[in-house]
């Protein structure tokens, strides 16, 4: 377990007078004449002295950018659907209120490097088909008759159920003409593929795709709980069932807790899986559902990795760096990399469930994933 150290250096924030931008982490080191007729040179030859900025850029635990924040679907949801007035999904592409990070407004992420938006769509538009490098999530908030389409594969979508475009795959939403207006959360890798330099888009050249499947058929093959079809194979990096449905999902919440005490931290917690792997269901992004029980206070923890939180059901607080965050139905909040926190169902008589789209997938993968109990307080944190 990597934990916090001495501070190397004074961490002093420098202003030479010559450059007004703050230099932050400086090592111990005096600024003479000298010194600061060195660093002007290395800047005139594009390069620098690492002990000025080593406590910035190899610091001794995770600093997040991100703030948390708790974005009230109550207040976004009339915005969400003013957008319908204002402009067309041909005109804008796709209809979005993107959720902003105060602390990540460079790179419009709503923690880390996850972005996330608020769709919306009326009966009978569809979006034009496209593709792109980054992976994609739809968890669907409210209205019938949405659906997607992943490389002909048509996923019919209900509330509280997810779908995955993955990356690289033809994809269009859309609601059917007997259904209702639809709103649903969009969750995207756009942030870290930006980071790497290898994002591409590009729209379908008939601008949508032929359904070459049964309805629903990913779903129907890949999704029987202890069971593998029989000479189907499965090569890819994501998972086949493209669609994880809300009832089954809550059912075997249940199920589960009816025979643990669940995990200190997280309560009654379960990861959707690639069922041919049983790892992450996309190679960047994972997802989880969690289940609060009436009353339940779980205990503080931290880990690396940005979890974006939508509550598919129920109420209650968290307390994230020692700060209270209300939430109840709809709402999304975000714990950013190596925050402490707890989650809190105050209810005495109903569940609470957090959908949870993470980048714990990238952690894992690269080995740079770490846990840390809070050893305090019988594992609470004290409110500032």
């Amino acid at each position: 377990m990597f934990g916090s150290g001495p501070q190397r250096g004074d961490g002093r924030v420098a202003q030479r007078e010559n450059h007004r931008e703050d230099i932050a982490g400086r090592a111990n080191v005096e600024d003479t004449p000298e010194l600061l007729a060195y660093y002007d040179e290395l800047d005139r030859h594009k390069a620098g002295a690492l002990w000025t900025v080593a406590n910035k850029i190899e610091p001794w635990q995770p600093k997040s950018a991100s703030v948390p924040v708790v974005w009230r679907y109550r207040d976004l949801r009339t915005h969400v659907l003013r957008s319908v007035e204002l402009v067309t999904p041909e005109k804008a592409g796709r209809r979005v209120v993107y959720l902003n990070n105060p602390g990540r407004t460079d790179v419009a992420a709503a923690v880390g490097w996850i972005y996330a938006g608020l769709q919306v769509m009326n009966p009978g538009e569809v979006a034009s088909a496209h593709r792109h490098s980054a992976s994609a999530i739809r968890f669907i908030m409210e209205g019938s008759g949405a659906y997607t389409v992943v490389d002909g594969h048509k996923m019919t979508l209900g509330a509280n159920d997810f779908v995955l475009t993955p990356n690289g795959t033809w994809h269009e939403h859309g609601v059917e003409a007997t259904g209702t207006p639809c709103i649903w959360q969009d969750g995207l890798d756009i942030p870290f593929v930006n980071a790497m330099e290898a994002n591409f888009y590009e729209v379908h050249p008939d601008l949508s795709q032929a359904v070459g499947y049964p309805v629903d058929d990913m779903t129907r093959t890949w999704g029987n709980p202890g069971l593998k079809p029989m000479g189907e194979a499965w090569s890819k990096g994501y998972s086949p069932m493209f669609k994880y449905e809300w009832a089954p999902t809550y059912e075997s919440l249940l199920n589960y807790a009816g025979c643990t005490d669940g995990s200190p931290f997280d309560g009654v917690l379960m990861e959707y899986v690639n069922p041919v792997t049983n790892g992450p269901v996309m190679l960047t992004l994972g997802a989880s559902m969690q289940m609060l029980r009436p009353g339940e206070h779980t205990r503080a923890h931290r880990h690396t990795g940005s979890g974006l939180y939508h509550v598919a059901k129920g109420s209650g607080h968290s307390i994230i760096d020692g700060k209270r965050y209300d939430w109840r139905e709809h709402d999304i909040f975000c714990v950013p990399s190596w925050a402490w926190h707890e989650h809190v169902n105050g209810s005495d008589g109903d569940d609470a469930c957090l959908f949870c789209l993470s980048d714990l997938p990238v952690m894992r993968s690269l080995g740079l994933y770490r846990e840390q109990a809070f050893g305090d307080n019988g594992g609470r944190q004290p409110l500032l």
